[in-house]
């Protein structure tokens, strides 16, 4: 059971309830519907990422579905909130990539993402010998592991949300949704 697809959403939600909160977020995100399975961090070889629209029609109510996740909650009002995925894929595409998650408070929609893709990228830097200095700034790196000729592509997705004024639960998910 190897994906052939995936694509990336993202959402948030409010509401008194921690779990309703939850569920607003997957709405927003559009899988709602499917019975989610989260899984580890490897970005299938051969899988290609299609869009948020291509991959809504390939979803069923009910279905299971294999999902990276971040996923974060606050109830404390303004508290920045926010949840990333981070994406790094080989250039040869018979190699695996990494998938990242990256949960923070306090940090913009910007960092968070930036940070996730650090990561993937680092990870999969690491797995196929690209030499680099962990020291150096994330665009510095960036431009590193692209011209090694390994990485092809970096990318992510986040969502940030200010905690509710009132108090209410506010979650924010970022996800990286499967195809088999």
């Amino acid at each position: 059971m190897v994906p052939t697809k995936m694509f990336t959403t993202k959402g948030f939600g409010v509401h008194k309830d921690k779990l309703s909160s939850f569920e607003l977020a997957l709405r927003g995100a559009g899988i709602e519907k499917c019975n989610l399975v989260y899984v580890s961090s490897i970005f299938p070889p051969n899988c290609k990422m299609i869009s948020f629209e291509e991959g809504q029609k390939l979803l069923n109510p009910g279905q299971i579905t294999f999902c990276v996740m971040a996923r974060n909650q606050t109830d404390e009002p303004n508290r920045l909130v926010s949840s990333a995925i981070g994406i790094a894929q080989p250039k040869d595409e018979n190699t695996y990539g990494y998938l990242s998650e990256h949960h923070a408070f306090g940090m913009t929609a910007k960092m968070a993402g930036d940070y996730a893709e650090d990561l993937a990228a680092t990870m999969l830097a690491s797995t196929l010998g690209v030499p680099f200095d962990p020291e150096q700034a994330w665009d510095e790196r960036k431009q590193v592991y692209r011209t090694s000729g390994h990485i092809f592509k970096t990318k992510n997705i986040c969502q940030s949300a200010e905690g509710n004024k009132n108090g209410l639960w506010t979650t924010v998910i970022a996800a990286a949704i499967f195809i088999l």
